[in-house]
């Protein structure tokens, strides 16, 4: 016979797993957030509810996984470039943020005579923040915003401020405020998070180098160091959440937005763990205590406005000395409201310690309930609006963006669809991957290498669909392959080819070989020829060549951008090698291309200089791009047909010859935006 609350691990789970799929249904119906239901859900079948279940080892467990995962997303998700353009922002909305709504709890805390250690928990309480809406900002693409990036910045330090104050707190309730306390407390903090920021790196680079694209063994890595954080953060006296988001930080640059292994990590976390965390919330909130108490809905309300007014100030002030606009300065309020991991982390341990009673709990999950609907709400409604915005006099959406990535090589096809997935994000395409293969043979007799070549294609589509990415197969069959290619192109009109080079050519051969000459012949598209040995997100620099006179290549612009966008997505420098040619008209074309990334331009005096001094101190995670010019066209010489074999010879080198393309500068993307 079934008892309550429900003891089988299966029964447990599978209740879960029921209301993680409902309840997120029926918010959906009720115009509200997916993220409340979990949390109803706790309320409704938790200990102080219906009974169902309790907030057992299990659940805790769980729950606190989640916790850990939202912020370490948020730290893998900060956008480091524009935190360091905006850092000053983020220091003075941080401060405000942290600042404000602490005055406001202690204040509160000592009106409801809570003691004055207690006043303070409490304003560490509604300090804190959690990124709940920068999903839906992530959704509408305007992450790179100022006032985007200024929010998640002054999160960290926000977050930090709060735990650190819990810290002290949780000492002096113990009566450890010595001298030798503080002293710990500063240097340890100090070592822990140079470790995790300083070596962490250094592993995760070697060991990337290493795994040979093992999803499973990359994921585990990954998982490794957030929880190995979290737990050396408790040695320390912290939380576990500042752990996971140093540990995010650590992994920032190594983990690109739309590659495999960050799907893995969000699906993870959105599908089981994050929804376990909203559950044991909802589990701890007590509505019998609420409704029988009327000075409780008084205390909760007065609760709820200082949290909310608190916030609010902190981004208006914010957005009037720094000049947001309005949309801009509610999406910052949206993205600071919310209070969910760090809230519970200091609520449960002033709880445990006997700092708050379950009056104030109540309270607080009453403010979780509700700052979870409005942060989501105002972040999706005003990251809408600021996409649109940007949209308004942008770019040319005539032509859709189309990549076509013929393969042949089982070995190179997933570094292939690495570049593939890089430069989908920099062309802002919400087209398929277009994933080709040519079988060279005739009609009648190539039945075999058919099925050989959709076997390929099949292990691309299971790649792809681990970064979430479409793609649409092609097979041609052609008594030429790059005849294939250029057919195909044509035929789906194709913006942008991706085609891997073996760095080998016979001598009576022009450049790379009869397949990739003939295709760059006969066609007109931006194409990138690659040869990269080690994953993408182990490059520390872009090394660009620019040609002399490839500055006035109608395409110039939009490949620069592409070449910023590709630096801003694996977190690199960009150095750019200009030959025989006037920097100052350089920096000025590529000072009003978006996205906003410097390049440190260098003079050359000729190309013998080129390959004896810099080409000889390329590094292995130097990631070298030469853009190019087709035969015929702007900027071509016959040292561009000499230079993909000078690159292809260096030891461990990475290089994408970068063909611009050739249509007339009305028709192209150019400096986009």
């Amino acid at each position: 016979m079934m008892s309550f609350p429900l003891e089988g691990p299966v029964l447990i789970f599978g209740l879960a797993v029921l209301m993680f799929l409902f309840f997120p249904i029926l918010m959906g119906k009720l115009r509200m957030p997916a993220i409340i239901g979990p949390i109803l859900a706790g309320i409704i079948v938790g200990p102080n509810g219906l009974g169902i279940l309790a907030r057992d080892s299990t659940i805790e467990l769980l729950g606190t996984v989640g916790l850990l995962f939202i912020m370490f997303i948020a730290g893998l998700e900060l956008d480091f470039d524009g935190f360091k353009k905006y850092r000053n922002r983020s220091i003075l909305f941080g401060l405000l943020s942290f600042g404000f709504p602490f005055i406001l709890g202690i204040i509160v805390g000592l009106w409801l005579d809570l003691g004055v250690l207690s006043a303070i928990l409490f304003g560490t309480i509604l300090s804190s923040h959690t990124l709940l809406g920068y999903p839906a900002v992530s959704t509408f693409g305007v992450t790179k915003n100022k006032a985007v990036t200024t929010a998640i910045g002054g999160t960290l330090l926000t977050d930090s401020l709060a735990m650190l104050v819990l810290a002290i707190v949780t000492g002096a309730s113990a009566g450890n405020l010595t001298f030798g306390f503080w002293m710990y407390l500063l240097i340890s903090t100090a070592v822990f998070a140079a470790g995790v920021l300083i070596i962490t790196p250094y592993l995760t680079k070697w060991f990337f180098k290493r795994s040979k694209n093992e999803a499973a063994l990359e994921f585990n890595f990954v998982m490794a160091v957030l929880f190995v954080a979290g737990a050396i953060s408790l040695f320390v006296g912290l939380e576990p959440i500042i752990g996971a988001f140093l540990a995010g930080l650590a992994l920032n640059r190594y983990i690109y937005d739309h590659g495999p292994l960050m799907n893995r990590i969000r699906f993870t976390a959105n599908a089981l763990f994050i929804p376990f965390f909203l559950l044991s919330v909802g589990m701890l909130m007590d509505l019998r205590v609420l409704i029988s108490n009327p000075d409780a809905l008084l205390i909760t309300a007065l609760i709820l406005v200082a949290g909310i007014v608190g916030k609010l100030i902190s981004s208006w002030i914010t957005g009037k000395v720094y000049g947001y606009s309005k949309v801009e300065t509610k999406l910052i309020f949206g993205l600071s409201i919310s209070q969910a991991a760090a809230t519970l982390a200091a609520t449960l341990v002033g709880f445990r310690l006997g700092l708050i009673d379950q009056q104030i709990v109540n309270a607080v999950i009453v403010i979780i309930l509700v700052t979870c609907i409005i942060g989501p709400y105002f972040s999706e409604k005003y990251a809408k609006k600021l996409a649109i915005s940007q949209d308004k006099g942008g770019r040319d959406e005539s032509l859709p963006e189309r990549i076509l990535i013929p393969l042949s090589n089982p070995d190179t096809m997933e570094s292939l669809m690495d570049m593939g997935f890089v430069v989908k994000k920099a062309l802002n395409s919400n087209a398929p991957l277009y994933p080709l293969t040519v079988v060279q043979k005739d009609l009648k007799q190539a039945s075999d290498e058919v099925s050989q070549a959709e076997r390929m294609l099949e292990h691309a589509v299971m790649y792809a669909s681990g970064a979430e990415v479409p793609v649409k197969l092609l097979t041609r069959v052609d008594q030429n392959v790059g005849w294939g290619i250029e057919r195909a192109s044509t035929e789906e009109q194709i913006t942008t080819i991706i085609a891997g080079w073996d760095g080998v050519r016979q001598r009576d051969e022009k450049t790379y070989g009869t397949v990739i000459d003939n295709f760059l012949e006969h066609t007109y598209q931006r194409s990138l020829i690659t040869k990269v040995r080690q994953p993408l997100n182990t490059m520390d620099r872009i090394i660009l060549i620019l040609p002399n006179n490839v500055v006035y290549k109608p395409g110039f612009e939009d490949a620069i951008s592409i070449i910023k966008d590709i630096a801003s997505q694996l977190s690199t420098s960009i150095k750019g090698l200009v030959l025989r040619d006037d920097l100052d008209v350089y920096e000025k074309v590529s000072g009003r291309v978006r996205p906003n990334i410097k390049i440190d331009f260098h003079s050359k005096d000729s190309w013998d200089s080129l390959y004896e001094n810099d080409l000889n101190e390329i590094k292995s995670t130097d990631l070298v791009i030469l853009l190019s010019a087709r035969r015929g066209t702007v900027a071509w010489n016959p040292e561009l047909e000499d230079m993909p074999k000078q690159l292809a010879a260096l030891n461990r080198g990475n290089f994408i010859v970068f063909y611009p393309t050739e249509m007339k500068e009305t028709d192209i993307r150019g400096s986009r935006e």
